[in-house]
């Protein structure tokens, strides 16, 4: 296997033991190999001089909705006039994903994707959801599990239209399940008000167990709830939003090793309070930032967006947001090789326009992404 030696980095940030590093240099496979000084001479297959630029871990985006088709601009349009946010949409996006073609929808995939990829991202979860029947959920993980090892049923996204709630609850933790989980790791649900309830919400998340699928939950977006609690009870991953948060809520999650995933993309999207990732944080709670990319309540693919917006209205440091986005993230999907540079990690990485990662959020808006290693080759 070939190696990298990537010397004259400016600021390396690890999020490891080797922690942050001034002047470094590193040897690369598809894995990290050895971390040094700059001036440490190290014969390598290639040499990548990063001319004094900063290099971090690539993001872990554990959050995103990416098999669908069609656009929503015009219900975003209509927000941005003064409409309240629902999640009534999802159907609008449920009826146009049923009636694309494989080839459209794999298609859309990688166009985001690759954004994703061009902005810094090396790691995504994606989950279906816009499907809502059978083959439709079936065919959206198949598809996803093309680009992801990290895919996540979301049969329980909302209820489908003309179809009896009761009933609706027993084609996904039956039939829709059963098609689903051998092209799936995680069980989903979204747990809100107009949505599933936490009864509901529960016999999703052990049905979906029992098959051998990990849980994870839409939990407190548009209101306070039971989402969060039902979250630490189980066991899961990650409870994703945390918008609304009781004082009991946040001290849940403090004492668990449930981590939450905060979407600022969703807030910014529909004019909603922002989650306040300070109050998480000084609590002890794990936090991690993705994108929640999806054609109704985020449409965005930036991680760096996303850690700028942390930054100016979560109350979270540069450094919190970028461990967040990253290692963070990482957490989120139980991932130990991913989201950080330590020793024996992937060699995802990339490569900034700028001497610090503090522009990432110094510099809102901004390209910065200049390279990105994932495994070890460049994809950027």
């Amino acid at each position: 296997m070939r190696s990298l030696l990537i010397t004259n980095i400016g600021e390396l940030t690890t999020h490891s033991d080797e922690g942050t590093r001034t002047d470094a240099a590193m040897i690369v496979t598809d894995r990290v190999e050895w971390i040094g000084p700059a001036t440490s001479p190290h014969a390598a297959d290639e040499i990548f001089d990063a001319q004094g630029a900063a290099v971090l871990p690539g993001f872990v985006d554990s959050h995103a909705h990416l098999v669908f088709a069609g656009d929503r601009a015009a219900e975003f349009a209509a927000r941005m006039a003064g409409e309240p946010y629902t999640g009534g949409g999802i159907r609008t996006t449920m009826a146009a994903t049923r009636a694309a073609s494989d080839a459209d929808l794999r298609s859309n995939v990688e166009r985001l994707v690759d954004e994703m990829r061009r902005q810094g991202t090396t790691t995504v979860e994606i989950k279906s959801g816009y499907g809502l029947n059978v083959p439709d959920e079936a065919r959206s993980l198949r598809l996803a599990s093309e680009f992801t090892t990290e895919t996540t049923f979301l049969g329980a996204h909302v209820v489908p239209p003309d179809v009896p709630r009761d009933s609706y609850v027993e084609l996904v933790t039956g039939p829709m399940l059963r098609a689903c989980a051998p092209h799936a790791k995680w069980v989903d649900v979204f747990c809100e008000r107009g949505a599933f309830d936490v009864d509901e919400a529960r016999t999703v998340l052990a049905a979906g167990m029992a098959e051998g699928l990990l849980p994870r939950i839409h939990a407190n977006q548009l209101t306070e709830g039971d989402g969060v609690r039902l979250a630490v009870e189980l066991g899961a991953a990650s409870a994703d939003h945390c918008t609304h948060l009781s004082a009991g809520d946040v001290a849940a999650l403090a004492g668990s090793q449930t981590v939450a995933t905060l979407l600022p993309g969703a807030e910014f999207s529909t004019r909603s309070p922002y989650p306040d990732a300070r109050r998480l944080l000084d609590a002890g709670a794990t936090v991690a930032l993705a994108t929640d990319c999806n054609p109704g309540s985020s449409y965005t693919s930036s991680m760096p967006f996303c850690v700028a917006l942390a930054v100016r209205d979560m109350r979270m440091t540069p450094a919190e947001a970028i461990w967040a986005a990253t290692a963070g993230g990482a957490r989120a999907l139980r991932r130990s090789d991913v989201g950080h540079l330590g020793i024996g990690a992937y060699a995802d990485l990339m490569v900034l326009d700028a001497p610090s990662s503090v522009h990432l959020a110094y510099r809102p808006g901004v390209p910065l992404v200049k390279e990105v290693l994932h495994k070890g080759v460049w994809v950027r």
